[in-house]
């Protein structure tokens, strides 16, 4: 049975930092594309952030481009997301996700985490 299960969520600042952190279960995680995806209330899904199963092609939405960082270590069957200069906007459910090696990106729809909110105060 395939588990993602975030953490890292809570209140910060304007401008502060928080790292969320993806750990998977119940696949082979090196042959996955890992992402993370954020839904705020009212609006639609939308993407953040991918990585490739190497590590070396990492997507990023316009939104969070320069701001947002991901890693994975696939060692540890983990994936990061660093966040910093955040702003309210940003306030949202972020979800983990993982697909097919060949999907990195918008598209990424297989497996998904329960979330971790993150709040970001003006």
């Amino acid at each position: 049975q395939v588990q993602l299960v975030e953490s890292g969520g809570g209140l910060v600042q304007t401008g502060g930092s928080l790292r969320l952190s993806c750990a998977a279960s119940g696949l082979t995680f090196s042959r996955y594309a890992m992402g993370w995806f954020r839904r705020a209330p009212g609006k639609e899904r939308e993407f953040v952030a991918a990585i490739s199963w190497g590590g070396s092609m990492p997507y990023y939405a316009d939104s969070v481009k320069g701001r947002f960082t991901i890693s994975r270590d696939n060692a540890k069957s983990t994936v990061d997301l660093q966040m910093d200069s955040l702003k309210p906007e940003d306030t949202a459910v972020y979800y983990c996700a993982a697909d097919s090696w060949a999907r990195v990106g918008p598209q990424m729809n297989n497996y998904w985490g329960q979330g971790t909110q993150v709040t970001v105060s003006s």
